[in-house]
């Protein structure tokens, strides 16, 4: 049953509206000014909001832009006397689905009330459409506009395709297990099985016998014969996360599988054939491991046919609004809430922020704001995150180059102009003639690294 609010300021036609919708059937809020209406629809989804544009104080216009901006797909009809027409045309212009002029009978209403409501529900189909397509190209959980992005999404596309060992690598919670199902929903393999298993979860001794299985009496306990991942996942693919917490010993084995696609069972003596497909993942320079002995590097170069690098979060903020608008739309149909939006403040702090956790601290930062915003607006309060001041920010272990870079100039800039400031007893015009920027560069500067509170706590 569609939920409608009527607003008007005259008491007879609402009451007139409300009493001719219900009757209708639908379900019907009725509100007396348009910040009562701008309240009820903060709270509360409505598929029609049915409004007259003249009202003191905040008029039809306003209401129509709140409620754009709640939900773009709700759709507003304008109640307007002829003397206001040309602002209902361009009301229409701003969203509004359509506009009906005073007097008018009720069915006529009630024909434009059913097409505004058909074409909210045609809307929702449309997204689902649009949704399962998407999911359909192997790639529906996997979001971002970034050019990044979209380079990594055509590469899956071209090694889908083909059985060569995929290596991804990345730092944690930048969602490598989504590309390694990725690559296997658009491989021939699809419909057969996909394993994943967590190298650094399983001790390295438990290892070998989830990967390989074992036969009854290998072991204290091994009562039957056990089948590992492995052969669980014959003819399909098996994803290897964090590989780079493999043992030594045991990589000789999972070597040997992918050059000669056999292996023993522990305690067995009976070569097992396979045929699967390895997609490995690691959160770790596997180079590194490599020159310190920890990997081998034949082992490596078997597994990185085609390597991937998975950006982090914050080197693609411009996909950051994406993916919190696809996590508030997963939690709110989880925990069947109504369906909440990011207020523009909330919006700029998710975007400065700079997600050491990468896309899964956004999720976790997306599910908490759910469950506790009680309106239909997520505002920095309901986010718990805040940004780093410049002398908090520190390298945290295993950054790259460009964060190394960036760090690194930070500390030198910082420091010259503390430098140079004091050289001229604070006189800013003299700095920026001799660190050579303009003075509003230096301005910036200062507020950035927070110079100003250096220096009076340094004298």
């Amino acid at each position: 049953m569609p939920n409608i609010l009527v607003v008007d300021d005259k008491d007879s036609m609402r009451n007139m509206l409300t009493a001719t919708l219900e009757e209708e059937g639908h379900r019907v809020d009725a509100a007396a000014d348009g910040s009562m209406a701008i309240d009820l629809v903060r709270n509360k989804c409505y598929d029609l909001v049915l409004t007259d544009l003249k009202m003191p104080d905040v008029d039809g216009l306003q209401v129509l832009s709140e409620v754009k901006e709640m939900d773009t797909d709700t759709s507003v009809i304008l109640m307007t006397a002829f003397g206001t027409i040309e602002d209902a045309v361009a009301a229409m212009k701003l969203g509004a689905f359509d506009f009906i002029t005073k007097p008018f009978d009720t069915e006529h209403l009630c024909v434009l009330v059913n097409r505004a409501l058909e074409n909210r529900r045609m809307l929702a189909e449309n997204t689902l459409l649009r949704e399962e397509l998407f999911s359909g190209s192997g790639l529906g959980d996997i979001i971002g506009k970034n050019e990044k992005m979209i380079e990594i999404g055509n590469l899956i596309r071209k090694v889908a395709g083909s059985d060569a060992s995929v290596l991804l690598q990345g730092e944690s919670g930048t969602g490598k297990e989504l590309f390694a199902r990725a690559i296997h929903n658009l491989s021939p393999r699809n419909e057969k099985p996909y394993i994943a298993i967590n190298c650094a979860a399983i001790p390295g001794e438990l290892l070998e016998n989830e990967l390989f299985g074992s036969e009854k009496g290998a072991f204290t306990g091994a009562h039957a014969r056990k089948m590992g991942k492995f052969e669980i996942a014959n003819t399909g693919t098996i994803f290897l996360d964090e590989i780079g917490d493999m043992d030594i010993s045991l990589q000789a084995k999972l070597l040997r599988v992918l050059q000669q696609k056999n292996f023993e069972r522990l305690g067995g003596t009976k070569t097992v054939d396979v045929d699967v497909r390895v997609i490995a993942a690691t959160n770790m320079d596997l180079n590194d491991l490599i020159r310190t002995k920890r990997f081998r590097e034949d082992l490596y170069y078997r597994l990185s046919v085609f390597p991937i690098a998975i950006p982090p979060l914050r080197d693609r903020p411009d996909d950051v609004k994406e993916l919190a608008e696809y996590f508030i739309d997963k939690y709110c149909r989880e925990m069947r809430k109504t369906t909440r939006s990011l207020s523009r403040e909330a919006t700029r702090l998710l975007e400065k922020y700079h997600w050491p956790g990468n896309v899964r601290e956004l999720e976790n930062t997306i599910e908490r704001s759910i469950i506790l915003a009680e309106g239909k607006k997520i505002t920095p309060d309901h986010l718990a995150i805040r940004l780093q001041r410049t002398d908090e920010i520190q390298l945290r272990e295993g950054a790259g180059l460009k964060e190394i870079g960036a760090y690194a100039q930070m500390k030198a800039e910082k420091g010259a102009i503390i430098r140079i400031l004091k050289q001229v007893r604070n006189n800013k015009r003299k700095a920026s003639k001799i660190l050579k920027i303009d003075y509003t560069t230096l301005f910036d500067k200062i507020k950035k690294y927070e110079i100003d509170k250096a220096m009076h706590e340094s004298s």
